[in-house]
């Protein structure tokens, strides 16, 4: 079956199981492999995508589940200003240790920012709370987002 998508600004038609978990659609077929398998289970958060604006787990999402949204992954967040932004600021705050979460939170992130471009600690906090980082980069993943709220990184 043909599933219909936009993927970082590209639409795209999937011919594949519309049951297939999206992680599998976009490492394998579309070779988008910035989106990480951590748990399987949409606990740990390294899976996050933008769907329609909202993050979205696709580790047990399947392909149909996401049929005509508009999906942005880590490898999109590049040409958004507010993605590059965030991106930017985990640099500068050293807020990856081995990385793996990273793409995750970053996409969390920037989700967050552009829902509210001025959030609150508690509401970063609140949002990023799924997020699974075993090398313990928490604080320096908030001070991240606070740099781009803040203006101290180009939005």
């Amino acid at each position: 079956m043909t599933i219909s998508l936009r993927i970082n600004g590209t639409d795209r038609q999937i011919d594949a199981d519309p049951s297939t978990p999206l992680i599998y659609i976009l490492r394998n077929h579309l070779g988008l492999t910035g989106v990480k398998l951590g748990c399987g289970l949409e606990q740990c958060g390294a899976c996050t995508v933008i769907a329609d604006g909202a993050t979205a787990l696709s580790c047990v999402k399947t392909l149909g589940e996401f049929a005509g949204k508009d999906i942005t992954t880590i490898e999109g967040l590049a040409t958004h200003p507010v993605g590059a932004a965030v991106q930017k600021a985990f640099v500068a705050e050293n807020a990856a240790q081995c990385g793996y979460c990273t793409p995750g939170m970053v996409s969390e992130a920037t989700a967050l920012l552009l829902r509210n471009a001025n959030p609150t600690r508690a509401q970063t906090i609140e949002a990023m709370n799924t997020h699974l980082c075993r090398c313990g980069s928490h604080t320096r993943v908030l001070k991240a987002i606070e740099r781009v709220a803040g203006g101290k990184v180009d939005a």
